[in-house]
């Protein structure tokens, strides 16, 4: 098995997921990012910006807070599962499509068997008929009993766990976003071309090529990265891959875990530029997606924390890595409260890690793109 030293991993990675370079993609091109990430993890809570703001914006410069929806859904994105709920490009749509794809935590069954008779075929004609639309224009189809999430309540409305199945079923898409409402329409009118091109490979063999590119280092071991592909994990496909040498398997010194890697991954002359701007990475980031290998490559333990009890919490509830010159360097908590960008907190990986100046010029273009001016640091950095 091929080895790779933490730094040859670290960098390679960096490379790999569009942040080896000083430079921000100026003048902005989200839907070439999309292209070359495969996917863009998506969530909704927004302190300074939502994760695929940050993704985004870790990358390119110019695209505000909230404004990367306009460039993306002109033609070039949609939204469904690939590493959970994610945008992607257009052109994995015949792979969704032929796929009918069905996330088994998702219970498209229990939706089905919930929902009244004809329900589902009158919502496609609505949204044929009047689309896009959201759920809150459709017309008024009764209630559901709600799906129950470990507590949280999935909606009681008919008319949107309908638009919930057929978007499953990719019979409709997620063509744009109107504030936190998703806009639905006919794959055809949103995704053109791609909407009637036919898928060249099976699912299962495109997705996991596919999610070894957007990791550059996919662990082979079980974990939230496989996610809708766990069982293409065992079926024999990964080794039909390396065999066929359209993937390799590495492992990063002073580890036993092997990874699964693009062909050719190993041996990528790297010229890493570790000038430039620091950045602030979304939780989501592609980057840090493995917790694992970000401690063990990067030397940087990482916990979202959003979901722990506050008494629990080691940093905060919504804290961001901070990325410069090629290491990861510290984390920062804050929000934009009213018209400013307010830091509550920053940590420091090494006394000195986090340049004062740097951090600054880096908050001041955030605030930027949240349309707010920077509140001033804090006097002192904590450890």
């Amino acid at each position: 098995m091929l080895t790779l030293s933490c730094t040859e991993a670290a960098r390679l990675l960096l490379e790999h997921v569009g942040l080896g370079s000083s430079a921000l993609r100026e003048p902005p091109d989200p839907h070439a990012l999309l292209t070359q990430l495969r996917c863009i993890q998506l969530d909704p809570l927004d302190p300074i910006g939502t994760n695929q703001d940050l993704v985004v914006g870790a990358r390119c410069d110019g695209v505000g807070r909230g404004e990367l929806y306009g460039p993306l859904f002109a033609g070039g994105a949609f939204e469904h599962f690939a590493k959970e709920r994610c945008l992607l490009p257009a052109s994995a749509f015949p792979y969704y499509r032929d796929r009918l794809s069905n996330a088994h935590w998702w219970r498209l069954t229990e939706r089905l068997r919930r929902l009244p008779e004809g329900i589902v075929r009158e919502v496609l004609a609505e949204v044929r008929d009047r689309g896009p639309i959201t759920a809150a224009q459709l017309e008024d189809h009764g209630t559901v009993a709600p799906i129950d999430w470990s507590g949280w309540k999935g909606t009681s409305k008919a008319g949107t766990m309908a638009l919930e199945v057929l978007w499953n079923r990719c019979e409709i898409v997620v063509a744009g976003r109107r504030g936190r409402e998703k806009v639905y329409d006919l794959p055809e009118r949103a995704l053109g071309k791609w909407a009637t091109e036919p898928a060249t490979l099976g699912f299962e063999r495109w997705a996991l090529l596919e999610r070894v590119e957007a990791a550059g280092l996919l662990p082979r071991a079980s974990g939230p990265q496989w996610s809708m592909l766990y069982d293409a994990r065992t079926s024999g496909l990964v080794e039909e891959l390396l065999e066929e040498g359209l993937i390799e398997e590495v492992c990063v010194a002073g580890s036993r875990r092997p990874y699964l890697a693009p062909s050719g991954f190993h041996a990528r002359q790297v010229h890493a530029d570790l000038e430039g701007p620091m950045r602030i990475l979304g939780p989501l980031d592609p980057l840090i997606w493995d917790r694992k290998l970000t401690g063990h490559a990067f030397g940087f333990r990482y916990v979202w924390e959003v979901y722990k009890p506050a008494a629990k919490r080691e940093y905060g509830w919504y804290v961001h890595p901070l990325l410069h010159r090629g290491a990861l360097v510290g984390r920062l908590e804050a929000r934009v409260e009213g018209a400013a960008l307010q830091v509550a907190n920053v940590w420091e990986e090494a006394p000195g890690s986090v340049d004062r100046e740097a951090l600054r010029a880096c908050l001041e273009r955030q605030a930027r793109l949240c349309s707010a001016r920077a509140a001033p640091l804090p006097r002192k950095f904590r450890a």
